[in-house]
């Protein structure tokens, strides 16, 4: 019956849909449930789905195997990789590349706890301003609340597993001499750069679980969630 609930909840929340506000301020309640039961379902909903994100990209190649966020050399840094690479020094540009994605890999298995606090604060008006705001709300709501203690989080971790193969060094030093030469200075410091990626992957995946419940007809298909999309529906007419 949570599941249920829960369904109906996230329905509500992200289809961002008038009617469904309509309910809330009108009535107190979207269906059978009050406002202070849409809220707590809603953070009950928000957890489960940031815990199932961060899963996915903690795991193994969740990062490296994933071509929408795996963690590349940066443009400006793509002439540099291809003269190592005509050189014969491919091996260590794979290897620098791998523990990028390792590390941001790492560094995500630290993401949920900094999400559930964000949900746990969570006020009535952050809840409503999710329902009310556009495609990616929560994901918003999640950047602001969310961003600078990821990256004191994630900055350690991915320190470390860089510092294994000692791709911050070697960064550090090819880099360091090329910017006296180059037209467009290379970022020295690469654990900030994979930090950057590593959140940005975090949300690109966030995102993608938000607009799964927004637009996914699958998610619509238990009786409870059926019989609340024909309220909304009849409330529109």
């Amino acid at each position: 019956m949570k599941k249920l609930i829960y369904s109906s909840i996230l329905f509500l929340t992200f289809t961002g849909c008038d009617v469904a506000q309509k309910i809330i301020n009108e009535t107190g309640s979207s269906g059978n449930l009050t406002t202070q039961e849409f809220v707590s379902g809603l953070k009950q909903a928000l957890t489960i789905g940031a815990q199932n994100g961060t899963d996915k990209l903690s795991a193994v190649d969740g990062f490296f195997a994933n071509a929408a966020i795996k963690i590349l050399m940066p443009p400006e840094a793509k002439n540099v990789e291809s003269k190592l690479r005509s050189l014969g020094f491919g091996n260590v540009v794979d290897k620098a590349i791998l523990s990028m994605n390792r590390g941001a890999e790492e560094a995500a298995k630290t993401a949920a706890p900094i999400f559930i606090d964000a949900i746990t604060q969570m006020t009535i008006t952050d809840a409503l301003g999710i329902l009310k705001g556009g495609d990616f709300a929560a994901t918003n709501y999640f950047k602001q609340k969310t961003t600078d203690p990821l990256t004191k989080s994630f900055r350690p971790v991915i320190n470390n597993a860089l510092a294994k193969v000692d791709a911050t060094k070697y960064w550090s030093d090819v880099f360091s001499v090329y910017n006296k030469f180059a037209a467009k200075p290379v970022n020295t410091d690469l654990s900030a750069y994979v930090t950057s990626k590593a959140i940005d992957g975090i949300f690109y995946q966030v995102g993608l679980e938000e607009q799964k419940i927004r637009k996914d007809p699958a998610a619509r298909v238990t009786d409870l969630l059926k019989k609340v999309f024909g309220s909304a529906m009849a409330q529109s007419k």
